[in-house]
């Protein structure tokens, strides 16, 4: 999988980042990014509603890009 970008455009040297964590607006369940199994997974008991469609909180204000430079 993709953890870095080396040598991009003008040669700059980029490092792509991963939220850690996502909380489910509606329904409140949580899951954590697990770089073993390279997947989300579910933290405690917090599975919320089986039903939700999960409304994930992205906002926009995440940057997963860091310049190495």
């Amino acid at each position: 999988m993709f953890k870095s970008l080396a040598d991009g455009v003008y040669g700059m040297s980029v490092t792509l980042r991963r939220p850690k964590g996502r909380t489910c607006e509606r329904c409140g369940r949580v899951e954590q990014w697990n770089d073993q199994v390279d997947s989300w997974e579910i933290t405690d008991d917090a599975a919320g509603s089986v039903y939700c469609i999960h409304e994930w909180d992205i906002n926009g204000q995440f940057v997963p890009y860091d310049s190495d430079e």
